[in-house]
């Protein structure tokens, strides 16, 4: 009956069976069967018929609606039950590095079998959680990781700009050295404090809410150039600052009781991800 249904509404969108046959590479005698055991089914014509046009009847209309419906949620059916019979594993990682993690998802959605990935956005405490609670399966980390877990494919992200207040002295500055950070509130998301002059003060692993605190006045922010390009605040100002080699160095990191093969592929798309960028 799907087969009939289907050739229904392909006729009902051709108002002609040879073109709709042709659409579905059957022939029209075959078509035309089609249609006719689904008007007995039904007990109703849907279509009137002549040598020079095919129209829909009454009745043919008004079932229309329904026949699509029909198509619609089976191929919802088949693309649902294709997404659970596909190896699913889930990745947590930090906003900061978001472009990497759809780089990763589109590497493994790419290869034979294809491997889903649910991505989640979370900060470091969020993310080690939920990895030692089996939530997830990986996890993108600021490193150093918790020693429980194994880490690979270490990277970089360059901290080169200074997030401070729009009416704060620095706001103008064509750039800031670290030396002029002295008796400055430095605003570290995370646990490890930056190493630079001025008092630190210590906040969640959140480089948006942090963002927030410098608007607030709270203090002064240093934050990788990635977010630079991607925020837009008229609260905030974002300055050039040297400060030597300052950066955050993240690593993927699962936990080695939960190895799988659609992890293993994992790590290899990281990596791959990382070579290629």
């Amino acid at each position: 009956m799907l087969r009939e249904i289907h050739c229904f509404t392909r006729v009902a969108g051709r108002l002609s069976f040879s073109a709709a046959a042709a659409d579905l590479g059957m022939s029209q005698p075959a078509m035309s069967q089609a249609i006719t055991r689904l008007e007995r089914a039904a007990g109703v014509r849907l279509f009137e018929r002549t040598a020079r046009e095919v129209r829909l009847t009454a009745e043919g209309k008004a079932l229309l609606a329904y026949a699509e419906q029909v198509i619609e949620s089976v191929g919802a059916f088949t693309a649902e039950a294709g997404r659970l019979a596909r190896p699913t594993i889930h990745l947590a990682y930090p906003p900061l590095v978001g472009t990497l993690a759809a780089r990763i998802v589109r590497r493994l959605a790419g290869r034979t079998p294809a491997i889903g990935v649910e991505l989640r956005a979370a900060g470091r405490d969020a993310a080690a959680r939920a990895l030692a609670d089996g939530e997830v399966s990986a996890a993108i980390l600021a490193t150093p990781a918790p020693a429980r877990f194994v880490t690979a494919a270490r990277f970089h992200v360059t901290v080169d700009h200074l997030a401070v207040p729009a009416g704060h002295r620095l706001a103008s500055r064509p750039k800031v050295s670290a030396d002029e950070l002295g008796g400055q509130v430095l605003i570290t998301p995370g646990s490890r404090p930056w190493g630079l002059p001025g008092r630190s003060r210590l906040v969640a692993d959140d480089f948006t809410a942090a963002i927030d605190l410098v608007a607030a006045g709270a203090g002064l922010l240093p934050i990788p150039h990635l977010l630079v390009r991607s925020v837009r605040r008229e609260d905030v100002r974002f300055v050039p600052l040297e400060a030597g080699d300052l950066r955050i160095t993240y690593a993927l990191a699962w936990s080695k009781e939960r190895v799988t093969p659609e992890l293993m592929a994992l790590v290899q798309a990281v990596q791959d991800a990382l070579w290629t960028r």
